[in-house]
């Protein structure tokens, strides 16, 4: 008898396709939570230990408004990384790309691990500090940070959305988009670790202990490399790779061609993603710092209230996207902001009774509300752009939402908070929220978009 050739049943197949699908969203996964992590870890120093670390000769007012100036830097920097990064994404690879963001953002983060302080040093060097210098390398730092995160957003969930099938991309979403509760959690978990190991309010945190945490991020780097590079291109990249001519071609300059082509949902697609970075900025880091300078609570209660929240944004976050390939991406973002809109409203008169529970309360339901517009938004934006641009156009759509909801907001809350009635942070948000809600009713649906046809993909009206 001779032996039969090995053959995959159907259902072999599909195992094995569900198995390659599960890796491809465990690189996007990891990738995405150290990325976050290492952005997030700055944002709770920012408000935990900056303004005595970098700007110790500032009032605590100005001092807490200088380090969310710092913190604002990334966002102004990662609509540059998105095209710098989309550019060589569109041209190389994802894969590729989503290395070198990745390597940028963990040697950013680890070397401010090791700057001195304003008039302190670190592990007993330079004891008196370096002064001026201090915040300046803070905020160059800051700015690679930006970069590298700039890139990383587009090009990971370009990694899930490109893998999929086409009815499952909310559900492959998921993934990327896990990435910042992940990150907040570990974020708030290393603080709170630290916090609890060498003392909340002791010397020994604002000299050393708060480096630990952008230090530990060295291994969460290697982990990532390894897994990244594990994988293979996205089949729809290599796809166009495989022709240089005709419109299937990468883009010569993709930043030109995806504003040339589709600048209109670059636009209004900047302006309603605003509102998912306002809602988790304010969620995860101006609420810490409010909550300390405004309530009196306790940095080791803050931390802990924020792991706590970090579940259920992961929940919540992983329900909106699966419930988006059923009902669409825009209901469900819709729902997102025009509660927003009115939680805005509630948010800081129940902050001010001073009740720990409210504070939980209103920490959890703003990072839900993040995590409902976030959940489908991982989908959205790549099924918006033509292949041989997606990488740029969705990462320059997404990041131009981080300017106006991430960077400006959390500056602007604490000049409020410093000299106005707190309610009118919450007009503020409301505000922002109703115009993101105004835009996204704005954007065509994109659930059923063929990720692979370039002459069908999303050249159409915003408005239909």
């Amino acid at each position: 008898m001779h032996p039969q050739s090995p053959t995959l049943t159907s259902q072999q197949e599909g195992a094995a396709q569900r198995r390659g699908l599960r890796k491809v969203g465990a690189a996007s996964l990891i990738g995405t939570t150290i990325e976050y992590y290492d952005f997030f870890v700055y944002g709770t120093a920012a408000a935990l230990v900056f303004p005595a670390v970098f700007f110790p000769e500032s009032s605590p007012a100005m001092g807490t408004i200088a380090s969310f100036a710092t913190f604002g830097v990334a966002f102004f920097a990662r609509p540059v990384g998105s095209i710098i990064f989309g550019h060589f994404g569109d041209k190389i690879g994802r894969k590729r790309t989503l290395v070198w963001t990745l390597l940028v953002m963990g040697l950013s983060t680890v070397l401010i691990g090791f700057f001195p302080g304003y008039n302190s040093g670190v592990f007993g060097v330079l004891e008196g500090g370096i002064g001026i210098w201090a915040p300046i390398l803070l905020v160059a730092m800051r700015f690679l940070q930006g970069l590298a995160m700039g890139g990383e957003w587009a090009g990971a969930t370009l990694l899930t959305a490109e893998y999929a099938p086409r009815h499952q991309r909310g559900r492959m979403a998921i993934y990327p988009q896990l990435g910042p509760a992940c990150a907040f959690f570990l974020a708030s978990g290393t603080f709170f670790v630290v916090s609890i190991t060498v003392g909340a309010t002791s010397g020994a945190f604002l000299e050393y202990g708060w480096r630990f945490p952008f230090i530990a991020s060295m291994l969460l780097v290697i982990v990532g490399l390894w897994i990244r590079l594990s994988i293979a291109e996205t089949p729809v990249f290599k796809k166009h790779l495989e022709s240089r001519t005709g419109t299937t071609a990468p883009a010569k300059l993709p930043f030109a061609e995806a504003f040339k082509k589709q600048w209109r949902q670059i636009l209004i697609s900047g302006l309603a993603m605003s509102t998912v970075f306002s809602m988790f900025y304010t969620g995860s880091t101006f609420l810490t710092s409010y909550g300390m300078s405004s309530l009196d609570f306790t940095r080791t209660m803050i931390l802990g209230f924020g792991m706590i929240a970090a579940v259920v944004l992961g929940i919540v976050t992983a329900v909106a996207a699966l419930v988006s390939d059923r009902v669409g991406r825009k209901r469900v973002i819709a729902v997102a902001y025009g509660g927003a809109v009115i939680w805005s409203l509630v948010l800081f008169p129940l902050l001010d009774t001073g009740s720990a529970f409210a504070f939980l309360i209103g920490v959890t339901v703003t990072l839900s509300l993040y995590g409902v517009a976030n959940g489908p938004a991982g989908a959205l934006l790549p099924e918006m752009f033509q292949s041989r641009f997606r990488y740029t156009g969705a990462g320059l759509s997404y990041n131009l939402g981080g300017i106006i909801g991430g960077a400006i907001p959390p500056i602007l809350a604490a000049q409020i908070v410093a000299n106005y009635s707190s309610i009118w942070v919450g007009v503020l948000l409301a505000g922002l929220s109703a115009v993101s809600l105004l835009c996204v009713l704005a954007l065509p649906e994109t659930k059923n978009n063929d990720l692979e046809a370039d002459d069908t993909v999303v050249e159409r009206s915003v408005t239909s």
